[in-house]
């Protein structure tokens, strides 16, 4: 296999130097640093976390890529935690090798280095990021991931908050128990009460049967506070109280008990401020923000629009039929924008550009387009009234109906996308 792997890299390009032990590694690590090392995990009395370990010390920003025919998540966050750039499971491709390092060496590239149109390996997840900041963050996920600490997000709006606390459940020993969010900005003070804890059949009028609430329901579990911020203070008293006691009590009950949760919670706002302020009680800001995580905006890290914009582009083309390719230029256009609304916005412009770019070439003209047609505007010629006609109804077509999705696709608001049906006379 080694020989196999060396004569393709080689092939490839690389300069390659292979060894058959752990001693040789290490003592190859020792003598000259690396900028990729390639290493199975179980070789002999060492492991490849030994190779992991030394060739970071040799070189920090070297790139390690571990494979196993026995892998498992013990293993992985070890790897992980170690700084290990990928973990590959055997067998594997010869070519999904070669992404993963090409992917490696994006990664240790300045911006003046990296290729728009060379993105060669997009990963499952739009919590996508090979910057040095983004890779700092996936390392204290996967510390902090384990425990039952409690961890506050924060970040701009459309960062990927949710994201980050699902991947903090789904590393964790809770990771088979329940994963609750609770989004508090869209739940009236009156009932946050009632949605997090429960209520006795009576305790208030329309409550017509026992209801149980979040922290119960999510036993075992993980319960995610969105918006954490946007809780009034007498509620807060409250929910200080659950989080030194974790008990609850629902409304109408005398009786308390006993749950078992991890509280993850985000914002978007400046709770320190807001500590200042007297908005927000100073002993439950420091009873949540037990870990902070910081998600940086995505204008922190515009060397990861690239493979965004790729990832996005290529699940509406597949969630479409369509085959829209993004040129050079589109995507300079894409990283010379600030991405007020972060990776959220990022994602809504793809899927519109996706579908509505001219013979499916995503250029910097259509881009620029699409930022600007986000902002509702009535159309004031007969010429641009057909034109809208013709883009609402292509729309409509590819979000097979759905209202909702294809007014967010066009920029506009759904009431507004309901008056133009109406007027197209398409509804």
């Amino acid at each position: 296999m080694r020989s196999t792997v060396v004569t393709f890299l080689e092939l490839e390009g690389y300069h390659v130097d292979a060894v058959a032990s752990t001693r040789e590694a290490l003592a190859k690590l020792s003598a000259a640093p690396y900028s990729m090392v390639v290493s199975d995990i179980y070789i002999d009395e060492r492991t490849g976390l030994d190779v992991l370990d030394a060739a970071k010390r040799a070189n920090a920003n070297c790139a390690v890529v571990l494979m196993s025919g026995r892998g498992s998540i013990e293993t992985v966050m070890k790897a992980t935690r170690g700084g290990a750039f990928d973990y590959i499971a055997k067998p594997f491709e010869l070519d999904e090798l070669l992404e993963i390092l090409r992917r490696a060496e994006a990664s240790q590239a300045t911006p003046e280095d990296e290729d728009a149109d060379d993105v060669d390996d997009l990963p499952e997840t739009e919590m996508i990021g090979f910057s040095p900041i983004m890779v700092e963050l996936y390392k204290t996920i996967s510390r902090v991931a384990p425990t039952d600490a409690t961890v506050l997000i924060e970040g701009e709006t459309g960062t990927g908050k949710e994201l980050i606390a699902k991947m903090i459940h789904q590393h964790s020993l809770r990771a088979n128990q329940p994963f609750q969010p609770v989004d508090c900005a869209s739940i009236a003070p009156t009932l946050l009460e009632s949605e997090l804890f429960g209520a006795m059949r009576g305790a208030y009028t329309g409550a017509d049967r026992d209801r149980t609430g979040v922290f119960e329901a999510a036993n075992k579990g993980t319960v995610f506070l969105d918006e954490i911020g946007e809780i009034d203070l007498g509620f807060q008293a409250k929910l200080l109280r659950f989080l030194q006691e974790r008990q609850v009590r629902p409304l109408g009950s005398q009786r308390a008990h006993a749950v078992d949760v991890r509280v993850v919670s985000a914002t978007n706002r400046n709770i320190a401020k807001m500590v200042e302020e007297g908005k927000f009680r100073e002993d439950l800001y420091y009873r949540l923000n037990g870990i902070p995580l910081r998600i940086p905006p995505l204008r922190e890290r515009s060397g990861d629009v690239p493979v965004l914009a790729q990832y996005f582009l290529k699940r509406y083309n597949d969630r479409y039929s369509l085959a829209a390719k993004l040129t050079d230029s589109g995507m300079k256009e894409l990283q010379n924008f600030t991405w007020p609304g972060n990776v959220r916005q990022l994602q809504h412009l793809m899927e519109r550009l996706t579908i509505l770019a001219p013979q499916g070439r995503i250029d910097a003209d259509a881009v620029r387009d699409a930022i600007a047609a986000t902002e509702p505007r009535e159309s004031s010629s007969e010429t641009l009234a057909d034109a809208e006609s013709e883009q609402i109804r292509r729309v409509m077509a590819a979000a097979n109906g759905n209202k909702s999705r294809a007014a967010r696709i066009l920029g506009i608001e759904r009431k507004t996308l309901y008056r133009k049906l109406e007027r197209l006379g398409l509804t």
